[in-house]
């Protein structure tokens, strides 16, 4: 089924909640809390704006997102948990680092004796 998000809404496919505490105790399904970070899975066409054109949206399909704890409506669709998002409840994206270092040559200067 594909879902199409209006105006600057976002659809986000929740990350799993933790299984476990930073200490390593198992935590019931009541104790977890809800996840505050997913994949975005589908992007609506921005917001209208005054002047009647539709504002650019500032993530896209794929993206690692962080929102806000409240924001949204939760939806299952086909046994799957999603979150529909305004664009402005977005606290973050994630972006991946590619490992690629920049060049860290120092130059080196040689001093004569004269």
């Amino acid at each position: 089924m594909a879902v199409k998000p209006l105006d600057d809404r976002v659809l986000v496919k929740q990350s799993e909640a933790e299984q476990t505490s930073p200490g390593g105790i198992v935590l019931p399904d009541t104790a977890r809390e809800k996840p505050q970070r997913g994949t975005v899975k589908a992007v609506g066409p921005g917001k209208l704006l005054d002047n009647g054109e539709r504002g650019q949206m500032s993530v896209k399909v794929g993206d690692e997102v962080f929102y806000a704890k409240f924001g949204g409506t939760e939806i299952s669709i086909d046994r799957e948990d999603y979150v529909i998002l305004r664009e402005s409840d977005l606290l973050a994206v994630l972006e991946q680092d590619s490992g690629a270092k920049k060049s860290g040559k120092k130059s080196s200067k040689k001093s004569k004796k004269k």
